[in-house]
């Protein structure tokens, strides 16, 4: 049934409560009152509310004398009886219902046909601490948080630059999440800009029930693939460096994650820690983990193909491959090992802190020494498989990381059943995957393809920043020169 919308101060007050279902939901509160000699109503959620602006709010209310709103009354309420910043008036009452479930109050006033939002609200929130995934050694120790403003303001405090821009977004049909497109107008492609808008404002579904990995993909498509086209970062600071570098950053109410675009898969393996340090330091360490990510990806395939061919080992690489395989075939232990590993992860996420050390002890007992002993796997293989753990979690992406895994087991298949043809043809297949990926109209594997021999330095070795004068070609930025 059609509920009255007319703006009638007795139909304003009946369509808002029976759309809000106040008398439903303890949390929604709607507080008639009477100022001025004029009937008056507050709807708002508690506990988006601050207790203190609403208390002055009133205050300032029951100072107004009868007759004062006869006469543009609306204009005098906003600009001088409610002293408050953050205030506008809306007669859509379906947008007013919007905004109060987004925090801000309305107020309802006899004979006005617009309501008075008032922006008071103020999210349960954590503070800004460093996050897990990305620790460094030296740099600062704040993070992102799970509310949109903070995330915001962690941003701008580290850009004060005029052409820094914040362009609101609200997305999902019932859920209104707010999303927020950061980039800088005089350095970013305004083409990427409008077309990463154009593509949040064409997303058609009712929530973001897991924030920016919804919108992820939305965005990104390719849903089968397992290698990610936007990267993710709690810091703030590496935010900011990506801004100045002419990328575009999405900051989603409700996540501690900003999502990074476009990024190509050499963004996946960089990590703040490396600018934290001298030059050569930097690079030493881009170097090592390059080395980690490749064998992670690698090393367990080729290990198995030279174990089970053992006329491809070079003399003096003989000592390769188990001198027991053990009482389950090799490629068996691989699969159990890894399944394991994955098995122990999960397991780590639901242990409570206090436990994890328990965890460790167990799993080292149990798949470690246990395991070898009774026959049931091979010592090199748990050599080899730790080796291969370490790589992936030396990968700063938890995204890549996951996909390098997928990565392996396809590759250990394959050379399990085809031998030598189905190693080249496993490493063929992914080259090719990646290839012809694009994010956002740009080459996943940039600079290495398309080649720029210039910015491939810069992406393998860790420049000094005084010779980092020139933006990234291939996000097509306003301004190319760094100086």
């Amino acid at each position: 049934m059609r509920r009255d919308k007319s703006t009638t101060y007795t139909n304003q007050i009946k369509y808002l409560t029976d759309e809000l279902a106040v008398d439903k939901s303890f949390d929604l509160v709607k507080l008639e009152l009477n100022y001025a000699n004029r009937d008056m109503c507050l709807f708002l959620v508690d506990g988006f509310v601050k207790d203190e602006v609403l208390m002055f709010l009133m205050h300032f209310l029951s100072e107004l004398t009868e007759g004062e709103l006869e006469v543009n009354g609306l204009t005098k309420l906003m600009k001088r009886y409610i002293p408050y910043a953050e205030i506008e008036k809306e007669s859509d009452l379906d947008v007013v219902i919007d905004q109060i479930l987004s925090g801000p109050v309305a107020l309802i006033v006899e004979g006005f046909q617009s309501a008075i939002l008032i922006d008071t609200r103020t999210y349960p929130a954590r503070g800004p601490e460093e996050p897990d995934l990305e620790r460094v050694v030296r740099g600062s120790r704040d993070g992102y948080v799970e509310t949109i403003v903070f995330n915001t303001a962690l941003t701008r405090r580290r850009i004060r630059d005029r052409s820094l821009r914040m362009v609101y977004l609200q997305i999902g049909k019932r859920s209104k999440s707010d999303v927020c497109i950061c980039y800088l107008s005089d350095i970013a492609d305004i083409g990427k800009v409008n077309l990463i808008e154009q593509h949040l404002k064409e997303i058609d579904v009712d929530g973001l029930p897991m924030a920016e990995k919804t919108i992820e993909e939305f965005l990104a498509g390719q849903f089968w693939n397992p290698y990610p086209t936007i990267r993710y970062t709690e810091r703030p600071d590496t935010a900011a460096a990506h801004l100045y570098e002419g990328h575009i950053i999405l900051i989603v109410d409700g996540s501690p994650s900003v999502m990074i675009l476009p990024a190509t898969f050499w963004h996946h393996l960089e990590h703040a820690e490396e600018y934290r340090q001298k030059p050569s330091i930097g690079a030493y360490l881009r170097g090592v983990r390059f080395i980690a990510v490749l064998a992670a990806l690698f090393l367990l395939p080729l290990y198995y193909l030279l174990s089970i061919n053992p006329s491809l080992v070079p003399q003096q690489l003989d000592f390769i491959g188990p001198d027991d395989h053990g009482a389950v075939p090799l490629i068996g232990q691989f699969i159990i090992a890894e399944v394991g590993i994955d098995v122990l992860r999960m397991a780590a996420i639901h242990t409570p802190s206090a436990l994890a050390t328990a965890l460790g002890l167990v799993a080292a007992i149990m798949i470690g020494e246990v395991a070898v002993e009774v026959g049931l796997f091979s010592s090199e293989v748990v050599l080899y498989i730790a080796i291969a753990a370490m790589g992936t979690f030396c990968t700063p992406s938890y995204e890549m990381s996951l996909a390098n895994r997928i990565t392996r087991l396809f590759l250990l298949i394959t050379t399990a059943i085809f031998g030598v043809s189905g190693y080249v043809i496993g490493v063929t297949s992914w080259l090719l995957l990646l290839t012809q990926m694009k994010t956002f109209k740009t080459g996943y594997l940039w600079p290495f393809i398309p080649f720029s021999l210039k910015a491939l330095l810069n992406v393998w070795v860790r420049l000094p920043i005084p010779f980092k004068k020139y933006r990234p070609s291939f996000l097509d930025p306003q301004d190319i020169d760094r100086s």
